[in-house]
């Protein structure tokens, strides 16, 4: 499975009990990623994607994904998925917040390694960088 992520500089996930992942532009960079394809994601997630055909929601995503499937992961521990992962994607505000779940991953000690990255504006960011990891 391929996993996207949004994290602040310090890989926190969620701040003050809130996501980090609401920006539009954000949001449709990874609709036009998924080329169409189905996104899984839980209940909590599929507000910011409302309306759009290509969202698949089950609360028991990550486990009942398969190779090539794509997640969206907003409040989730990732770490007992890591041998179905395929590609983490990960979107990082560059700021810092005081989070309450991190990205529980640690990528380099766990042989991934950066293939892409690229910095975009979002509308609430002035820079979202992408990065793309592959083991």
């Amino acid at each position: 499975m391929q996993v996207i992520v949004c994290v602040d500089d310090d890989m926190g996930m969620f701040f003050n009990h809130r996501r980090q992942s609401r920006d539009r532009i954000l949001i449709q960079r990874i609709l036009e990623s998924a080329k169409g394809k189905r996104i899984f994601m839980n209940t909590y997630s599929a507000e910011l994607f409302e309306g759009n055909e290509n969202i698949c929601i089950d609360d028991d995503f990550l486990k009942n994904a398969g190779d090539g499937d794509i997640c969206f992961v907003e409040n989730e521990a990732l770490s007992g998925y890591m041998e179905k992962i395929e590609k983490i994607i990960v979107y990082k505000w560059n700021r810092r917040y005081p989070a309450d779940l991190y990205f529980d991953i640690a990528l380099a000690p766990n042989g991934w390694q950066l293939v892409e990255s690229y910095d975009f504006k979002g509308y609430s960011h002035e820079k979202i960088s992408e990065e793309v990891y592959e083991r």
